[in-house]
């Protein structure tokens, strides 16, 4: 079977790329390791430890994402695919809280730049936590590893996952949100 990491938890936009990534490849049978961030990412292929990784490498809004340009900076890799997918970032947040209620809002350094003009015109005064990935914010507030007040920036799908409530979709700046996914493997030696 062939094994797939990938840079984010389940629910997350790089879950979403994987897909693309398999169907493309006409890969059926496949399995997703959640390795959260570009540096496991690259690591694990490097290692063998996975067949191929996905992780973004650039948004149409938010730019670079540097996390992955220091990761292939420590790391070798063929560059299997470049491709896009859509990008719709929601916020959500515990059943019943309504967006008044939000204290604060969590999400990946990549998903705050998004949105940041909805953010300023609706939570200028609620301080923004740069968090690992969308989908782990997403996961940890639905734990209770975050205040039952927070908001969280993620992909609509983390709202079955995690049992959590959309108080806002698609509130991202940009109309088009498009990020450029990787697809890597591991760097043949000649």
């Amino acid at each position: 079977m062939i094994k797939i990491g990938i840079q984010g938890g389940k629910g997350s936009f790089s879950e979403e790329a994987a897909c693309e990534f398999a169907k493309n490849h006409g890969y059926d049978d496949f399995s997703t390791k959640y390795l959260i961030s570009s540096e496991s990412v690259l690591a694990s292929v490097e290692d063998e430890m996975v067949n191929y990784g996905i992780f973004a490498m650039e948004n149409a809004q938010g730019g670079v994402v540097i996390e992955s340009v220091e990761a292939l900076a420590v790391h070798r890799c063929e560059i299997v695919e470049m491709f896009y997918i859509t990008i719709s970032q929601n916020l959500l947040g515990h059943q019943g809280v309504h967006l008044g209620d939000i204290t604060e809002i969590h999400s990946h350094q990549q998903a705050l730049r998004q949105c940041k003009d909805y953010l300023s015109e609706h939570f200028w005064t609620r301080p923004l936590i740069e968090a690992d990935d969308t989908a782990e914010a997403a996961r940890r507030l639905a734990e209770g590893q975050l205040p039952k007040t927070a908001g969280v920036i993620a992909n609509l799908s983390c709202a079955d996952l995690y049992g959590l409530e959309i108080l806002q979709e698609s509130i991202h700046d940009l109309k088009h949100n498009l990020t450029l996914f990787l697809g890597v493997k591991k760097l043949e030696r000649s």
